[in-house]
């Protein structure tokens, strides 16, 4: 009798272990346990009425009593039951007749798969969509409970489109996110695996369609270079990028997080902004108002993004986070809208004099009960949900000229560039001018978005991947930068091939152009620098050919002759700081010159110069001189390998007679005018993130000797030009760190 009953109680403790050890989620639910891995914190800090709003069943009255038993399993095996009650209880066990759970139960011998951690099926994870308290994601077989990373992930609201369901769609589309480092983030919310009845033969949940948030995005120009595709990143190519003081609005760099917001171009004129002060109170202007109840202000100035050059970065110092830009993450053009300080104003923001003493380290408000605007600042929200912010100061300094700006170049603003309003912060990082403008928040804080608190900052170079956010301050004036866009070699010089320079009697057997000099039109011409694509014809030469080459090796001299060179860049300051002098070296450093600084600002005939109280645009320079005799490269040392000319005139019949590279490199740094200067290398200002890349911009450049096909001799021309916005030379830069003593692992980053 007692045995029966013995072996009946140890049936049942057998029966609920077998229950409890299941990883199928709803029996961990009902056995009333919980993975260590589970206790988020999100849920230590749920409220008390979390079970009203919690997505998970209530357990149903024979799962409840499963609960009581099962909690009671460890003390009753220890006081009742023998060995072989327990084994004859366990030879008569079968599973309880539940075919859900039966189907869910995994079988140990196919699923190898982390055993600690419990498995989920897809009717649960779809529970935790967008409205529930606790938002899922999968992705693979893997399911992450994203509570906590919607809060901190840029766009917010953007993530939870994927809740409930996979990621993969969303990342395919959003491909910036097809990173190591985003990786990274995910893993951190890791709660489990989806169940391996839901998965299919190759192992993942069946693939699902999804809607494709860029599908109404506006056409871009082809000429410009493209990052990434949704959201669409893009920058000029160097020949296109300062060939104009105004970039033109097609050929503007472009710099999303997410896709395009739709506005009814109709209806442009009712978009509203809503303006919120510190003390609750909102005004809401719609544009129409704008533009009639405030003046109307023109400023011209420069958006740059501060991964400029993070490609150079990149290559010079280390590996870095983010999208790979050359030297195009910079535009100017002409703003026109209203200044932010008078919508302030009308709105009803009251703030202490400018100088009365400030409160910025008590708690108090002024003794006139203003707020002071020292410790303020102003938070833009766009219609996409981007955010960031400014000081307050920023915004009501008279000679700040801080634009809400519904026109760019005389045109409203294009689509991919803020229409219909937008913010137009000069002399700061790209990312405070927020586009799509809906919302402005006065406030005694950053805003909270993901790009003001954990991006958009920089840091030192000893900090990592994972640098303190909160302890670095964000970015906003940008420092000094400069960057080489074009170069010329030579015949290239002498035949009229740089856009600016005139050049006499090329135009003389000319019977339509009778003027002895005229200005090359560059998009006449076959692109020849800066991201020249490599060709895919084959050029090897025939055997008649390099016979032929072989008897030219003589019209090369060892040395190159001293031929003439021309250069040309841009040049900026942020917070209004003017550039005062452009130097540049052709030989690597061991000398320099100054370039020409182009005036654009001073009125022309038909042409209004600058617009703004500082110096807000980009200075466009130029300079021509002569290179120094080159030698070539030690034997052995090829550091360059050939991929395709970005000589000036490669034209048909011509054929490289040179056998050996001279190269050499040229230098530009800028000074501005409170005489802040680029730093030399950019080892000592790297960051994991890539930001403000200004180090001193190299180009290498290895002329080309040519027959010139008349059998009278050879030419010098451009030839191979390499660095960051032309070729890339990431073999070079890894043998250069090798050499001094960077460390194998630091060459390969």
């Amino acid at each position: 009798m007692v045995t029966r009953s013995l072996g009946r109680l140890a049936a049942n403790i057998l029966r609920r272990i077998t229950q409890c050890n299941t990883a199928e989620p709803t029996v961990h639910r009902a056995c009333g346990l919980r993975p260590r891995h589970l206790h988020t914190s999100a849920q230590r800090r749920a409220p008390a009425d979390a079970t009203a709003r919690s997505t998970v069943p209530k357990p149903s009255t024979t799962r409840s009593r499963q609960i009581r038993n099962a909690r009671a399993v460890p003390v009753s095996f220890l006081i009742g039951g023998s060995l072989l009650a327990s084994i004859v209880a366990l030879s008569q066990y079968r599973p309880p007749d539940n075919p859900d759970l039966n189907n869910t139960l995994p079988t140990p011998s196919t699923d190898s798969r982390d055993p600690s951690l419990p498995r989920y099926r897809l009717a649960d994870i779809r529970k935790h969509d967008a409205s529930s308290s606790e938002p899922w994601v999968t992705f693979e077989d893997k399911v992450y409970n994203i509570t906590d990373w919607v809060a901190a992930h840029p766009g917010g609201d953007v993530i939870l489109r994927a809740a409930g369901a996979g990621i993969e769609p969303y990342w395919d589309i959003f491909t910036i996110h097809k990173a190591p480092h985003v990786r990274e983030i995910l893993e951190q919310y890791l709660i489990g695996y989806i169940d391996q009845a839901d998965l299919d033969a190759d192992g993942r949940p069946p693939a699902e369609a999804v809607e494709d948030p860029f599908v109404n995005d506006p056409d871009r120009d082809s000429r410009l270079i493209t990052h990434t595709a949704k959201p669409r990143n893009a920058e000029p190519p160097n020949e296109e990028l300062d060939r104009t003081f105004l970039t033109p609005n097609e050929l503007f760099y472009i710099r999303h997080h997410m896709w395009v917001p739709a506005v009814d171009e109709a209806k442009a004129n009712e978009h509203a902004l809503t303006v919120e002060l510190p003390d609750g109170e909102t005004r809401r202007y719609t544009l129409e108002e704008l533009k009639t109840r405030f003046p109307t202000h023109k400023v011209t100035a420069v958006l740059q993004c501060s991964g400029n050059r993070r490609n150079d970065m990149t290559r010079h110092a280390g590996k870095t986070n983010g999208l790979q830009w050359g030297v195009g993450a910079i535009s100017n053009a002409e703003w026109e809208g209203v200044r932010l300080s008078d919508v302030l104003a009308d709105a009803g923001l009251q703030v202490a004099d400018a100088t009365a003493p400030t409160q910025k380290a008590l708690s108090a408000p002024p003794s006139n009960n203003k707020a002071d605007a020292n410790a303020l600042h102003v938070q833009f929200t766009g219609l996409e949900a981007y955010g960031a912010s400014i000081p307050l100061v920023k915004a009501l300094d008279p000679r700040g000229d801080v634009l809400l700006a519904f026109g760019m170049n005389g045109k409203p603003l294009p689509k991919d560039h803020g229409f219909p309003l937008r913010a137009v912060v000069p002399g700061h990082v790209a990312a405070r001018s927020v586009k799509w403008l809906s919302k402005i928040v006065i406030s005694d804080e950053e805003s909270t978005s993901q790009w003001q608190r954990r991006d958009y900052k920089a840091f030192g170079p000893n900090e990592g991947a994972n640098p303190d956010w909160d302890r670095a301050r964000s970015i906003q004036e940008m420092p000094v930068t400069s960057a080489i866009t074009g170069v010329w070699v030579g015949d290239c010089v002498r035949k009229g091939r740089v856009p600016w320079m005139a050049v006499k009697g090329i135009d003389e057997d000319n019977a339509q152009a009778p003027s002895p000099s005229r200005i090359v039109d560059m998009a006449a011409v076959e692109k020849k620098v800066g991201f020249t694509p490599k060709s895919s014809a084959n050029t090897s030469p025939e055997p008649a050919q390099q016979q032929q080459q072989q008897q030219q090796q003589s019209h090369c001299s060892e040395k190159t002759p001293a031929e003439p060179i021309a250069l040309q860049g841009y040049a900026y300051s942020g917070g209004g700081r003017a550039i005062a002098r452009v130097d540049v070296s052709l030989d690597g450093g061991r000398t320099w010159d100054q370039a020409e600084l182009v005036d654009d600002c001073t009125p022309a005939e038909g042409q209004a110069g600058c617009f703004g109280n500082k110096s807000w645009a980009w200075k466009r320079w130029r300079y021509t001189g002569h290179l120094p005799v080159l030698s070539p490269l030690p034997s052995g040392q090829t550091p360059l390998a050939h991929s395709g000319g970005s000589d000036c005139d490669d034209e048909e019949g011509r054929r490289s007679s040179q056998s050996k590279k001279h190269c050499t490199t040229l230098i530009v740094k800028a000074t501005d005018d409170a005489y802040n200067t680029q730093p030399e290398s950019h080892r000592g200002i790297y960051n994991v993130r890539g930001n403000l890349a200004t180090a001193w911009h190299r180009v290498k450049i290895c002329p080309k000797c040519t027959d010139n096909g008349d059998g009278k001799g050879v030419v010098w021309s451009t030839g191979e030009t390499y660095g960051c916005g032309f070729k890339k030379e990431a073999k070079e830069v890894r043998d250069a760190m090798l050499r001094q003593g960077a460390g194998p692992a630091a060459a390969g980053k």
